[in-house]
């Protein structure tokens, strides 16, 4: 039987559709094995449990706690990590001012320092020790700009700590800070109190639950929001905002 034109149109559609799903998915691929051969492991036990990552032409160590979620290295950080390094001309942080939210182990805001930002890394105050341990052994007499380690509480003295009149921020960062935690709508509080009108937000997160497509929604009224790259295999998105009306689209797809 022949087929008729529409019929063809429609299969050819198809086809195209199944190659370019296929050439995604090979691509998501190559880029998450990348980013996970920046990760290594202690050749020997150690009685402290740490992690090795390779990034902005550095050997990174970072010690971790299994007990805590903010003590622990998760994907996105490796994403946003990655993305910075491979983008540092697009996205230069030299002298820029950065503020770390949820930084937990602080690689992010490691890699950003080390890539000339001066950082400010911040988080709750029981993690603040581990924090400020791995942000200095890994920055000392290695970085432009000293990382700072600061206390922030999501939504609660914002004025106070960092008052909106003195304190300016060229990009916020943030990896894996939406999960199953109370703490979402002072998560928005805080990404709008911090935020300028030319500050940029680089946000990487793992979708989980519709929680996380919830708190995406409610973001989206603030914040103009444009997908960076998209991981499939690791649930991740990687997110670039900006308040309303102050962003221009432009291409920065993660590349090998």
């Amino acid at each position: 039987m022949d087929l008729t034109s529409s019929q063809h149109n429609h299969l050819q559609n198809q086809l195209i559709r199944e190659l370019e799903r296929q050439e995604g998915e090979k691509e998501d691929e190559q880029i998450v094995a990348e980013i996970m051969r920046r990760r290594f492991f202690p050749a020997l036990i150690t009685h402290k449990a740490w992690e090795g990552f390779h990034f902005a032409g550095h050997e990174i160590r970072i010690t971790e706690a299994t007990d805590c979620y903010g003590a622990v290295v998760w994907p996105s950080a490796l994403v946003l990590c990655y993305f910075l390094e491979t983008h540092s001309k697009q996205y230069n942080l030299i002298d820029k001012n950065v503020i770390e939210i949820g930084a937990g182990t602080g690689l992010v805001s490691i890699v950003a320092s080390l890539l000339g930002a001066l950082v400010t890394a911040t988080d709750l105050p029981e993690l603040l020790g581990n924090l400020q341990h791995n942000v200095l052994q890994n920055t000392k007499l290695k970085c432009k700009h000293q990382p700072r380690v600061k206390e922030l509480s999501w939504g609660i003295d914002l004025e106070k700590n960092f008052p909106r009149s003195s304190c300016h921020f060229d990009y916020i960062m943030a990896a894996d800070v939406v999960y199953h935690h109370p703490f979402l709508d002072e998560l928005l509080l805080t990404f709008d109190h911090l935020c300028k009108n030319d500050t940029v937000i680089l946000w990487a997160m793992k979708f989980r639950l519709d929680k996380e497509n919830q708190f995406v929604r409610r973001f989206q009224t603030l914040f103009d929001l444009e997908v960076i790259s998209n991981f499939p295999s690791l649930n991740i998105t990687l997110y670039k905002a900006m308040r309303k009306g102050r962003m221009k689209a432009r291409p920065s797809k993660l590349m090998v």
